[in-house]
């Protein structure tokens, strides 16, 4: 099958100086989690994804000198130079790019005209249509869970998701799964203090008062795990058919399913994982 046969040809366009918290509020007034980025003459240049955003918000420098992520320009946040493929290629090399790079989406193009792009959301639809009954999620499943506290920092799991090289992981209390995180939580998680309901950026970015030189940087109470977690979790049985993982996945709009036996945590399985069995 073709990409112009899978491809979703609505996409979310933004250009490439426009500020961060405009591509944010694209994201999510059509509910999608990345923008094609293009210059002043309507070039693809970039691609923004909700884990280029959580990228970012892993900073190492001091307080004071970071911006509140939504002032950036896109340009500084975004992907630049993505892959890209033409409608006329095959469904299985977009499986490969996407394991290849790393990656969750590809831009389709005809020279220089965005005609739409596919994603796993996608690839999950074309998976359970075709590969219905070929593997069980047992099958696909990852095996080695990567998982936080429900008390641990925003920081950590942020820290944790980029040292492990993952776009979510789950959560627990006594070993129990109660929640999950990916880079949407992040990315739009409304961290504020629960006393004031500042937000923690505007305050820990907040150098001079009333012109004076002196540096002014508050601490807050400290945003968790528990905090911007989804708690409402989609469990799946090991030995289920795989093509409902991934039903399941295109439904909810979620990407990543615990994988239990008799409600013992045993796997996750994610769009990353039914992919792989289209190959």
């Amino acid at each position: 099958m073709k990409i112009e046969d899978v491809m979703n040809e609505e996409v979310i366009v933004a250009e490439e100086n426009e500020q961060v918290s405009h591509a944010r509020n694209l994201m999510l007034k059509y509910g999608y989690s990345r923008i094609l980025v293009v210059n002043q003459e309507d070039k693809l240049v970039g691609i923004l994804t909700e884990k280029d955003l959580t990228r970012k918000m892993r900073s190492n420098g001091p307080k004071w000198k970071r911006r509140t992520i939504d002032k950036i320009s896109i340009r500084r946040v975004m992907t630049p130079h993505p892959v890209t493929l033409t409608p006329t290629r095959e469904v299985r090399d977009a499986v490969e790019i996407m394991i290849k790079n790393d990656i969750s989406s590809v831009p389709v193009v005809d020279g220089d005209e965005i005609l739409g792009i596919v994603t796993k959301t996608e690839l999950m639809d074309f998976y359970r249509d075709k590969f219905a009954g070929k593997w069980k999620v047992s099958d696909l499943m990852t095996s080695e869970v990567v998982t936080v506290n429900e008390n641990h920092s925003i920081g950590h799991v942020i820290s944790t998701m980029e040292d492990q090289k993952i776009g979510k992981l789950i959560v627990v209390r006594d070993n129990e799964p109660v929640g999950i995180i990916t880079s949407a939580n992040i990315s739009f998680a409304n961290v504020e203090d629960p006393e004031t309901g500042v937000s923690v950026e505007k305050i820990a970015f907040l150098r001079k008062i009333d012109g004076q030189e002196k540096r002014n940087v508050r601490e807050v109470s400290m945003v968790t795990a528990g905090d911007i977690m989804t708690n409402h979790l989609i469990k799946i049985e090991q030995t289920e058919d795989a093509s409902s993982a991934a039903d399941i996945m295109t439904k909810k709009e979620v990407s990543g399913i615990p994988v239990v036996n008799d409600n013992e945590l045993v796997g996750i399985i994610t769009k990353t994982d039914i992919i792989r069995g289209i190959q």
